[in-house]
This record gives C-alpha cells, structure tokens and sequence, in this order.
C-alpha cells in the first residue's frame, strides 16, 4: 500500500510538473490558490485557537486572535493572484539563502570533522537560492522553476 501510494504520487507530481512547465499561469494561479487556501485554512485555526485560550488567558487569547486575522487577511491577498505568490515566493527564497549562507559562514569558523564542507556547500546553497528568488520574481521563471521542482520530487519518489 505505501509503495502503491509513492508511485501515485510520483506520477502525479511528474504530471502536475510538466503541466506547470507547459501551462505557466494556469500552473502559477493554481499554487497561488492552493498556497492561499493553505493560509487561510491556518489564519481559521489561529481564531480557533484564539477564542478557546480566552477564557484561560486573556492576553494569549487576544494575541491568536490578532495574529489570526492577519494571516486571514494575508491568504485573502494570496489566494489567486500571481503578483503577490511571485513575491512571496521570491522573498522566502531570498530569506532561506541568507540564513543558509550565514550558517555556512558561521560553520567555517567551526572544529567539528566535515565542518568547513558543510561551511562551503551552505554559502553555495545560500547563492543559488539568492539568485532563484531573483529569478522568482518573473512568472515564465516561477512557474519553470515549480515545474522542474515537482517532476524531480516525482522522479525521486518513483526510485
């Protein structure tokens, strides 16, 4: 059953792939509303939780329902529109570099055996995913990138 389940959803990820490749609106207006859906579903949650901690702590309470609406407000903006996914997605991007790049660094200074290994491939890592965010900004980009992204999660779940 769960080889069953690798195939298929290798075979999906394959598909939804080259259909992001070969169709890069449809496949961008899709992610940007599955990303959307996800942000709202987690901004309901966070009011969820937010009145049921009322009555035990005010404050915590007041702080879910708070930070809930926000992210409510912010899958809204997501859900369907490209520009906003194109720019989150670049940011996340730029944001994951520099933390891989600033943990490369701070693991050249490091002792430990493959340390300084480690220290090179996190700056490397830290510059490719510098220079995809800068290529997240463009929708052909974005899309190819997802693309090429699912079709190898689909081909490494497939071996």
């Amino acid at each position: 059953m769960v080889q069953t389940m690798k195939v298929v959803s290798g075979v999906l990820a394959i598909i939804l792939g080259i259909a992001a490749i070969a169709f890069p609106f449809a496949g961008l207006l899709a992610a940007s509303m599955l990303v959307g859906f996800g942000i709202l579903l987690i901004g309901i949650v966070l009011l969820a939780f937010g009145v049921a901690e009322m009555s035990s702590s005010k404050t915590l309470g007041t702080v879910l329902l708070v930070i809930g609406i926000l992210v409510l407000i912010a899958g809204i903006g997501l859900f369907g529109h490209i520009r906003a996914f194109e720019i989150l997605t670049s940011f996340w991007l730029y944001l994951s570099g520099l933390v891989l790049a600033v943990s490369g660094v701070i693991y050249l200074f490091s002792k430990a055996k493959y340390a300084r290994a480690a220290g090179v491939l996190g700056i490397v890592m830290g510059v490719v995913y510098i220079v995809l965010g800068t290529f997240a900004l463009n929708p052909m980009a974005l899309a190819a990138l997802i693309g090429i992204w699912l079709v190898l999660t689909g081909i490494t779940r497939l071996l």
